[in-house]
C-alpha cells in the first residue's frame, strides 16, 4: 500500500511555464512516483500545455497567483506545491505593490495551508549592502547571518516571501504544512533572456564586452537543469524526511566558475569567437551615469519616455560579492548536478545562438 501510495503523488508548479519553472515541470514529468503535473502559470500558451514526460496525467491551469478561488480548485488533490511563480524586475519597471503581491504570494500559503500540503518555495537570494555598496561577502553558508538592508525592491518582496515561507511551516489544519526554501543566485541556461541581450550589447559595441564587476568579486552561479533538479529532489525528501528539511533554506550550486563576468565571456565568446572581453567600467562613472540619466529622465518627462536603464541597487548589487561554500543539498537529499559546466555551457550556447540569430540587429538599441 505504500508503495502504491508513493506512485500516485500530484504535484503542482507555479510559474511553471517560466525560465525555471519550465525546467522543473520536464523534469517532474519523468519521476516514476509520480501520477500528475499541474502547471499553474499567468501566461501559459497553447503549445506549452502539452507537458512531455512519463507521468500519466497533466495539465496546465491559466490564471494569476493573486486568484483564491483558482489556487483553491487548482490545489485540490495536490500532495507537493513548487512555487516559482514571481514577476522578476531588477529595473524598477513594475509598481512595487504589483510585484509584491504576485511575489508575497500570501493567498497562496493559506491555500496550502488548507490543503496541508508539502511546499518548496524557490528563494532568489536578497542580495543586502549598505548604502556604500561595498561590503564584502567572503564564501559563506546557509547558516550565515547577514547584516545590512536589502536594496533592490525585487530582493525586498522575496526576503517578505521568505518570511512567510517560515513562518507557514508547521501550522496546522487537521495536518502539518512543511516548507523548505531554495535559494537561487544567478541561474543561467535556455531562456535566460539577460544573456541575449548582453550578447546584442556586445555586438553593439563592436564586439567588446566591457563589466562593471570588481576583478575579484565572487558570485555563485548554477545552471537552470540543476537549479531544477535541486528542486525535485528536495520536493521528494520533504516527503520522505519532513523532519530534516522542513524549516531549511537550501543554496544552489554546481561547478560553474565564481568569477560571474569571465563566464559571462566564456558563453558568449562560445557563440562569437570575435566578442572579446573590454574593460571595467569604474563605479563612479556608473554613478554618475545612473543620476544624471534620472535627471534627465525627470526634466523631460512626459515627453521623453526611454528605455529602462540601470539603477543605483542593481549597480550595488553587481558590484557586491556574494558566494558561498555548502553541500546541505547534498547532505539532506543526495543532491548532485545533473550537468557538469562544459555541459552546461555547451546547452546554453546552443539555445543563445538561436536566439541571437532570431533577433534583428534593428532591435539591439532599443532593448538598450
Amino acid at each position: 500500500a505504500a508503495d502504491e501510495a508513493q506512485l500516485t503523488q500530484v504535484y503542482l508548479v507555479t510559474g511553471g511555464c517560466g525560465f525555471i519553472g519550465k525546467k522543473i515541470v520536464e523534469l517532474l514529468s519523468q519521476q516514476d512516483y509520480i501520477k500528475e503535473v499541474r502547471v499553474f502559470d499567468s501566461g501559459a500558451r497553447e503549445e506549452e500545455k502539452i507537458i512531455p514526460g512519463k507521468t500519466r496525467a497533466s495539465s496546465c491551469i491559466i490564471g494569476d497567483i493573486r486568484d483564491y478561488n483558482l489556487l483553491l480548485a487548482a490545489m485540490r488533490g495536490v500532495h507537493v506545491v513548487i512555487h516559482t511563480a514571481a514577476i522578476v524586475d531588477y529595473r524598477n519597471t513594475v509598481p512595487f505593490w504589483e510585484m509584491k503581491a504576485v511575489n508575497v504570494g500570501g493567498k497562496l500559503f493559506k491555500t496550502a495551508i488548507k490543503y496541508r500540503l508539502k511546499f518548496t518555495r524557490l528563494g532568489v537570494e536578497s542580495y543586502k549592502s549598505s548604502s556604500s555598496c561595498l561590503t564584502i561577502y567572503s564564501r559563506g553558508n546557509e547558516d550565515t547571518k547577514y547584516s545590512g538592508e536589502v536594496e533592490l525592491p525585487y530582493g525586498k518582496t522575496k526576503a517578505m516571501a521568505e518570511k512567510l515561507v517560515f513562518e507557514a511551516n508547521g501550522k496546522n489544519n487537521g495536518g502539518k504544512l512543511t516548507t523548505c526554501i531554495i535559494r537561487a543566485n544567478t541561474v543561467y541556461g535556455e531562456k535566460a533572456t539577460f544573456l541575449r541581450d548582453l550578447y546584442l550589447f556586445a555586438k553593439a559595441g563592436n564586439d567588446v564586452l566591457d563589466y562593471l564587476e570588481p576583478e575579484n568579486t565572487e558570485r555563485n552561479s548554477t545552471y537552470v537543469g540543476n537549479g531544477a533538479w535541486m528542486h525535485v529532489l528536495a520536493a521528494r525528501h520533504l516527503q520522505l524526511k519532513p523532519d530534516l528539511l522542513a524549516g531549511q533554506v537550501y543554496y544552489c550550486y554546481d561547478d560553474t566558475p565564481r568569477r560571474g563576468f569571465l563566464v559571462t565571456h566564456q558563453l558568449l565568446s562560445s557563440v562569437d569567437p570575435s566578442i572579446r572581453l573590454g574593460s571595467r567600467i569604474p563605479y563612479w562613472k556608473m554613478w554618475l551615469i545612473i543620476h544624471l540619466h534620472r535627471i534627465i529622465k525627470a526634466l523631460l518627462y512626459p515627453f521623453w519616455k526611454p528605455q529602462p536603464f540601470l539603477n543605483l541597487p542593481l549597480l550595488n548589487t553587481i558590484v557586491t560579492t556574494f558566494s558561498y561554500e555548502t553541500d546541505k543539498a547534498f547532505r539532506h537529499f543526495g543532491y548532485k548536478p545533473l550537468f557538469t559546466w562544459q555541459e552546461s555551457k555547451q546547452r546554453t550556447v546552443q539555445w543563445l545562438k538561436a536566439a541571437a540569430g532570431n533577433v534583428s540587429s534593428q532591435k539591439v538599441l532599443a532593448l538598450f
